[in-house]
């Protein structure tokens, strides 16, 4: 049996009378504490998917995949995505070219607007959606390099989420993993 609204907030209006946190109005289901936002339930897991695997093979596409719970509270207003292992850390990207839709990978949905930079000497991508990704939904992000890096290795993304409101607390989701291998070639 579903609970009523009111039940389902009642814990956490008890938890921000007891921390002295502001609850946003149910509709909104965010918590804020300290001026800061936080998701209820952040998004906890991240899919990486890439078709074409080998080095140097252009025409790459590396799609980040998160689904926000039906009651993460906020909705998404950003990502960090940054590189944390991998031979090669000097491989560009085509920044202008990053793109967002609701679905997975071949399974896409409606465009989702983003902004993005990226901090080439971080190797962090930092993606703004200035129309926020609901709870419920799932978003997949596509970053393009100019060519898949030049040595074969298990490359790994780190992915942290931040809800949109006001001074947003991040939220660490995972790691993607993309293997990059040698051609096979006799």
């Amino acid at each position: 049996m579903p609970l009523s609204p009111l039940r389902r907030i009642a814990p956490a209006l008890a938890l921000s009378a007891c921390l002295g946190a502001t609850y946003l109005a149910p509709t909104a289901l965010a918590l804020e504490l300290r001026g800061a936002t936080y998701f209820n339930k952040p998004p906890w897991n991240v899919d990486l998917v890439s078709y074409y695997t080998t080095v140097w093979q252009s025409r790459a596409e590396y799609y980040f995949t998160i689904s926000l719970d039906p009651e993460a509270g906020p909705s998404l207003g950003g990502l960090t995505i940054q590189q944390t292992r991998g031979v090669d850390t000097r491989f560009p990207f085509f920044v202008e070219r990053t793109s967002a839709f609701l679905g997975r990978p071949r399974r896409q949905g409606a465009r989702v607007p983003v902004e993005a930079s990226f901090d080439n000497d971080a190797r962090r991508f930092t993606l703004r959606f200035p129309e926020p990704v609901s709870p419920g939904q799932t978003v997949t992000v596509v970053l393009k390099p100019w060519n898949n890096p030049a040595s074969s290795d298990t490359y790994m993304f780190q992915v942290t989420a931040f809800p949109a409101g006001p001074n947003p607390s991040p939220a660490p989701v995972g790691f993607g993993t993309l293997r990059i291998y040698d051609p096979d070639w006799p």
